[in-house]
């Protein structure tokens, strides 16, 4: 993955408007956060192969990361804090934010075909 362009993301979120989609959305702290602090709570949230139209997409910059909200028929799907992305060989569209040390913290993927149900190197 590279740090997020935000004219390149535009384009490659554009590319899927309007198409059948499946994308795939989660959000973590992680195990790390009561790891670290027995106080604080495990936080996430995991969608897979939710089978979407979106309108039109848009990606704002936050201040040190993105946002990327894409417009569907009754609502939005959006992901915040995302900073680095790539169209990978399947020409799947992906997107992440990561952390100062590297950790996951969102994700949004969009893809033309169903992600894996089980984890895969690829992914």
């Amino acid at each position: 993955m590279e740090p997020i362009v935000k004219e390149e993301a535009q384009k490659e979120i554009d590319k899927f408007a309007g198409t059948p989609v499946y994308v795939h959305l989660e959000t973590t702290n992680g195990a790390y956060a009561s790891h670290f602090n027995a106080q604080a709570h495990n936080v996430g949230a995991f969608i897979r192969n939710a089978n979407v139209t979106y309108e039109h997409g848009k990606i704002i910059s936050t201040g040190g990361g993105y946002r990327v909200g894409l417009k569907l028929e009754l609502g939005w799907v959006y992901a915040e804090g995302l900073t680095d992305y790539e169209v990978d060989e399947q020409n799947r569209l992906l997107m992440a934010g990561h952390d100062e040390q590297g950790r996951l913290m969102v994700a949004l993927e969009i893809s033309e075909t169903p992600f894996a149900h089980e984890a895969d190197y690829h992914e």
